[in-house]
């Protein structure tokens, strides 16, 4: 065990058994305060944020401050894997309640210390690629019971390979930027040719990504014994849908402006040794993958998922979705591993979607495509309202966390406000 993943450790920085951030955590994110408007990189602890770049110009970091002083990661992670893992253990140690530097610091502690609240959150990478994949068997069976045929729902490759598409870095947003509702082409039902409007049929998509942090260079496969070396961390990840505008244009080369006009991501970046006390075991893959994609041992993680949507401005948020990653049937080393077969290269800061992640039972789907039925059976909220899809002035938070023994890794959350229609 890494000793920065200790159960028993403790920080000086109280965090309860609930918070998302304790010191077994330690996740990277760029951040600024009235007092400092600059965009700069962090780490969360507790209900703060250890601003890294006043920790290196104290002296306390081996790295130059300049790494920090930037508005991306992607800096500190072309530093390598192991910078990243001696940055983590030199702050963890920085941070524990026996260790007096920091903690009887009190000049240095209103330095180099940030309360989230009082700080804004930017969003944490520059994106130069995105891709999203479709991951789920329980996902990929629901839609292709609603839109193909129930008995056939799985198209024939889908066992073989992990399905995936590239999608628009350029609409990658954080946390709690608002999303427009898109317009484009829909055909109704009973029409013959299709209509330009606004989307009707609006829905979230709860997904994680990963964050390439070691790039391939074209023409140069990533084997799937070294993938994992090339994963920085995981974020929650949002892949806003219109589910009208998608069922007429992705035939016959699937998603396109159904997808481009907005993907949500939370502001911290959980690397992937925190994560590694929370390996599991994948669900069974039959029939047996090629052997470019076979994988031994534990390649899951146990993270729990959850869906709030709150309909309007003085609603309370309602939880309408509890899922678990550990369910995905393509791991994210296999879909790394046959996203660069052909020789397609990778660059640092690239978000790898996972595709949505639904559970075996209907209170587990991942969209309101599933927990709805494609609008045929309507959730009713606590307010006595009803969704079928997402409507103007709606909000969609996401969260999740992997549960330790008193306490809790977590990612913080994702959330977006849906706006009217431009015009």
């Amino acid at each position: 065990m890494m000793q920065a993943n200790d159960p028993a450790l403790k920080s000086f920085i109280p965090t309860p058994a609930e918070s998302h951030f304790p010191i077994q955590n330690l996740p990277f994110g760029v951040f600024s305060n009235a007092a400092d408007p600059a965009p700069r990189v962090g780490v969360a602890i507790g209900d703060q944020i250890l601003d890294l770049a006043a920790v290196a110009e104290a002296g306390l970091l081996s790295i130059s401050p300049g790494v920090f002083r930037q508005a991306s990661l992607n800096s500190f992670i072309a530093l390598g894997r192991a910078t990243w893992r001696s940055t983590r253990a030199a702050i963890s140690a920085l941070l524990r309640d026996d260790n007096l530097q920091l903690r009887d610091n009190q000049a240095l502690r209103a330095k180099v210390f940030v309360a989230q609240d009082l700080a804004s959150m930017h969003l944490p990478l520059e994106i130069p690629g995105y891709t999203d994949f479709y991951s789920s068997k329980e996902h990929a069976t629901n839609v292709g019971s609603m839109f193909r045929d129930p008995a056939n729902a799985l198209l024939p490759n889908w066992l073989h390979i992990p399905i995936g598409y590239n999608g628009r870095a350029s609409s990658v947003v954080v946390s709690g930027t608002p999303v427009q509702r898109p317009k484009g082409q829909l055909k109704l039902p009973d029409a013959e040719a299709p209509i330009f409007g606004a989307c009707r049929k609006l829905d979230f998509e709860l997904e994680t990504g990963f964050i390439i942090g070691q790039p391939n260079a074209l023409g140069e496969p990533i084997d799937i014994a070294n993938a994992e070396q090339h994963i920085f961390g995981m974020v929650l990840l949002n892949d806003w849908s219109a589910r009208d505008l998608q069922q007429w244009e992705y035939v016959p080369l699937g998603p396109f402006n159904s997808k481009s006009f907005a993907t949500s991501i939370s502001p911290w970046v959980v690397t992937m040794d925190a994560l590694e006390p929370f390996r599991v075991a994948s669900p069974v893959q039959q029939p047996e993958p090629l052997p470019y994609l076979q994988q031994s041992g534990k390649n899951g993680y146990d993270i729990t998922l959850e869906v709030a949507l709150t309909p309007g401005e003085n609603a309370a948020a309602q939880t309408i979705c509890r899922t678990n990653f550990k369910a995905m049937y393509w791991t994210m080393v296999q879909q790394l591993t046959h996203h660069t077969i052909s020789g397609c290269n990778t660059r640092i800061g690239d978000l790898m979607g996972s595709g949505t992640i639904s559970g075996s039972t209907p209170d587990a789907f991942g969209s309101l495509l599933e927990l709805t039925w494609n609008g045929k059976n309507p959730l009713t909220l606590a307010d006595g309202s009803q969704r079928s899809f997402i409507q103007d002035g709606d909000e969609v938070g996401m969260t999740g966390w992997c549960q330790g023994d008193g306490y809790r890794v977590g990612f913080g959350a994702v959330s977006g406000k849906i706006l009217p229609a431009r015009g």
